[in-house]
């Protein structure tokens, strides 16, 4: 039938299966043997191959040179700094850049950093893709904290570039020998950061009558770009005791309020500044007799003379409007400030007014009117401050000033959190002196409680 002529045969189908699985094997075999060979090559290969690069030496690869955006690699690169009476054209037309490209370039760029305020020292670079053609970019440098990159071709693509800043938390502590600045230089610590302390206490702390054995602390920040310290960040909070007296100063910043805060929440900027110039000495006092250095007689001096280098920015104490810009023989150069219709001050012996403080000029606090000099009746660099009480030429410092107005009450628990968190840090920094000393040719700070924070405050 059907089924009749299939092979049943066991003994045949055992013969088949085993024929199959010989050729298979041998097969199989073949592969090993030549998956074998080709291994021992590849070894051969690679031995040859490390032998040669041990003879020639070995050939590392380059990374590129990135720096303000770009591969400089791809560019023919020229750096600089900014010579005294260098402008911009001086610089730029030595790499092919026509007056025509300059002058678009400065009037198209005026928003973002005008060329006219380039500064001496200051350092830039300039790109080139194509040396045969004018350059492509200029990168000004005004800051460790940002450049100016000018696209020189399209003047409309230029920007202002800000590094990445990472932030370390310090504290710091002192005991005064001296002014603030000389006790903090001594003590290793940086220049800005007595000037932050100073901003942060000027309206409660005379700093031009501090004595020996003052105190301070501070708790602030430290800025680095790429590894490298470039300066003192931020004042979270700082402490002053003088004599019996303790102080405390707490930055707070929300959408409404700003700046300095003392422990009951009442903004530490008063409404007048304590001088008109940082780094000084008092050298002349307000007296109704005082012998005069120059008239050889007595006479009053209606005003209080702080002593400063020339060229020392003079800033008006506070927010007011010029009423007077102008020169006499005994004031030299001077400005005087009505404040309200209580308060008006006046500064003396200028050796030159700024550019844009002129009769009718609204200033603020801290705003620089002038600078420091000895014209008109005057033996030294100095500025003559005088103060005036309804129309009555006074005493300033011995004055009953307006304080300022309170932080509302419903903002108060949210400036809590930050004032006790600060608070807290202050409180516990001990009073220690500075000591510099030499550890493996490095200078470190020995004895100066100024230390990473890994707990950082509520701000």
């Amino acid at each position: 039938m059907g089924d009749s002529n299939t092979n049943t045969n066991p003994s045949s189908t055992y013969k088949l299966s085993k024929s199959k699985v010989f050729f298979a094997s041998a097969f199989l075999g073949l592969c090993l043997l030549m998956v074998s060979n080709l291994g021992a090559e590849k070894e051969q290969s690679v031995a040859l191959l490390n032998t040669e690069i041990e003879e020639i030496g070995f050939f590392p690869i380059t990374e590129p040179t990135l720096k303000f955006g770009f591969v400089l690699d791809t560019f023919e690169v020229f750096e600089g700094t900014i010579h005294d009476n260098e402008f911009l054209a001086d610089i730029l037309l030595q790499h092919k850049v026509d007056y025509a490209a300059i002058d678009r370039l400065a009037k198209e760029t005026r928003d973002i950093f005008d060329v006219r305020n380039l500064q001496a020292s200051k350092a830039y670079s300039i790109l080139n893709r194509d040396p045969s053609n004018s350059a492509d970019y200029f990168i000004y440098e005004p800051s460790p904290y940002y450049y100016v990159q000018y696209d020189l071709k399209e003047p409309s693509k230029s920007k202002k570039v800000q590094h990445k800043i990472d932030k370390v938390f310090k504290e710091a502590s002192g005991i005064i020998d001296g002014s603030l600045w000389t006790t903090m230089l001594k003590n290793g610590l940086n220049y800005d950061l007595a000037t932050k302390m100073e901003d942060a206490l000027a309206w409660s702390v005379d700093f031009h009558h501090i004595q020996k054995g003052d105190k301070f602390k501070a708790y602030y920040e430290q800025d680095f770009i790429d590894g490298e310290f470039v300066g003192i960040g931020k004042l979270h909070g700082a402490y002053y005791q003088n004599s019996d007296q303790e102080y405390y100063a707490v930055y707070f910043e929300n959408e409404k309020h700003y700046g300095f805060f003392d422990l009951t929440g009442r903004p530490m900027k008063k409404a007048f500044l304590k001088a008109p110039v940082k780094y000084n000495r008092i050298s002349s006092r307000f007296s109704k007799r005082r012998f005069h250095p120059v008239l050889k007689r007595y006479k009053s001096h209606l005003g209080t003379d702080y002593a400063a280098p020339r060229g020392t920015p003079i800033m008006t104490v506070a927010d007011g409007t010029v009423t007077k810009r102008a020169y006499s023989k005994n004031n030299g150069n001077y400005v005087k400030i009505k404040h309200d219709k209580t308060y008006s001050t006046q500064y003396l012996h200028m050796s030159k007014f700024k550019r844009d403080v002129k009769v009718g000029t609204r200033v603020k606090q801290g705003d620089v009117i002038g600078y420091v000099g000895k014209t008109g009746l005057a033996t030294g660099n100095h500025v003559c401050y005088r103060f005036w009480k309804n129309g009555v030429q006074v005493d300033p410092r011995k004055q009953n000033l307006p304080p300022p107005d309170p932080m509302p009450k419903k903002d108060l628990p949210e400036y809590n959190r930050v004032k006790d968190s600060i608070k807290v840090i202050l409180d516990r920094i001990e009073f220690k002196n500075f000591e510099i000393e030499e550890e493996d040719g490095k200078p470190e700070d020995k004895d100066t409680v100024a230390k990473d924070q890994a707990a950082k405050p509520a701000i």
